[in-house]
């Protein structure tokens, strides 16, 4: 076992694995990561607000790099990768329980051009100063969201007004690291629902995050097929991915 102290290590040692990439925000401070044969370990602290220990490779190895980062870290961070391999640490590590499935979604493709805005203005991004009217938007129509305005990770705010200066949909660049941008924060008003605004919104952060990072990408509930199939026509790819927690915590 081996800790990684550059993100040139993690791409390496992981072979460039997205999710493992990103968890490692460019190694900034706080972040910790392990290599051990064919697994990688990197414990998150806050990453899209969870401290998060991202895994890769083989259950063996996995497991002792989880073993080891959870004796290091603490029990708070919940190790999330690959959903079979989240089951096998689960089953084979005492202290932790499988919590959860969801879906981590990547692209590396600009996604095909939208149709004509018509009675909406373009998407653009936002001023501070207009985050106010973000807050109200994620209250009504997305209030389990994990980026919201204020929190210093959320980099910026895109939003499309109709042509009265209305806000009908958001998304964010939140969380993002050097070489994946993370998409998050994505709402659309009640009223303006079933009129293609919130692909509308992701298809222009998507393409931001695309010339920005090379690599964009987003978590998404198994359960949310609406915005699976926006995020599948917009060119991203899923990945079953599922979340472990310390029962020692419950």
């Amino acid at each position: 076992m081996r800790e990684l102290t550059r993100t040139a290590e993690v791409v390496d040692a992981s072979a460039d694995d997205d999710l493992i990439v990103w968890a490692a925000q460019g190694m900034k401070r706080g972040v910790r990561a392990w290599a051990a044969s064919d697994a990688v370990a990197v414990a998150s602290p806050r990453a899209s607000r969870r401290d998060r220990l991202a895994v890769c490779g083989g259950s063996t190895n996995a497991a002792r790099l989880v073993r080891h980062a959870l004796a290091e870290m603490g029990p708070e961070f919940r190790p999330f990768g690959d959903v079979h391999l989240i089951r096998e640490l689960s089953e084979n590590i005492d202290e932790l329980e499988f919590s959860g499935s969801f879906s981590w979604m990547v692209t590396t493709t600009s996604p095909p051009p939208a149709q004509a805005p018509g009675v909406v203005q373009d998407a653009a991004w936002l001023t501070p100063e207009e985050e106010p009217d973000v807050a109200d938007l994620l209250k009504a129509a997305n209030p389990d969201s994990y980026a919201v305005p204020g929190l210093p990770e959320v980099r910026r705010w895109a939003g499309i007004r109709d042509t009265g200066g209305e806000l009908l949909a958001v998304a964010a660049d939140a969380w993002s690291a050097p070489t994946v941008g993370l998409l998050a924060g994505v709402a659309t008003a009640v009223q303006a629902r079933g009129r293609g605004l919130g692909e509308r919104i992701c298809r222009f952060v998507t393409q931001a995050l695309l010339a920005e990072h090379d690599r964009a990408a987003l978590m998404v509930d198994d359960g949310n097929h609406a915005a699976l199939g926006v995020y599948e026509r917009l060119g991203f790819a899923r990945r079953l991915v599922g979340a472990a927690a310390d029962m020692r915590l419950a």
